[in-house]
């Protein structure tokens, strides 16, 4: 069906996470820039999948146009856009004209930010872990839309 994270991937990445959990190491420290990027694509993909299959939720997208770039200080380059009721990610771009840029200190403190109960960008922006370029309402919608798509996920 959707091939979220290719074979080559998930093989590295369960060697990553081999690697870490037989040095003890905290968990969170052990993120690679290119596991935490394919970990957003994964997630970016559900959202993708959530607007095909749920009608209540694709009325986020109905008649909304946004461009969105998730950076990292280390390399992660994701755009997120979203025109004429569909939403494409596209790999390693830096959009011309985003609507909104979100940079993370690196791929750690964004995979920090995606996985933390409570997301809370104005303390992040405090703390120097993200800085934003753009209008900010455009963040604060996809953070709606995200935690709708956590909603929507069946407790495991």
């Amino acid at each position: 069906m959707l091939d979220l994270i290719t074979e080559k991937h998930q093989k590295k990445s369960f060697e990553d996470f081999r690697r870490c959990f037989s040095r003890e190491e905290d968990f969170r420290k052990c993120f690679t820039t290119e596991m935490v990027e394919d970990f957003l694509k994964t997630l970016l993909s559900l959202m993708k999948i959530a607007f095909v299959v749920n009608h209540e939720y694709r009325r986020n997208i109905k008649k909304f146009e946004g461009r969105y770039q998730f950076c990292s200080e280390d390399g992660l380059k994701v755009a997120v856009l979203f025109h004429k009721g569909r939403m494409t990610v596209e790999d390693d771009v830096l959009l011309d004209d985003p609507h909104i840029t979100i940079t993370f200190r690196d791929g750690k403190t964004l995979m920090n930010f995606i996985i933390s109960p409570k997301q809370d960008i104005l303390g992040s922006m405090l703390r120097h872990d993200v800085s934003t370029e753009g209008n900010l309402n455009y963040l604060y919608k996809f953070g709606f839309m995200a935690k709708q798509l956590q909603l929507m996920m069946p407790q495991l």
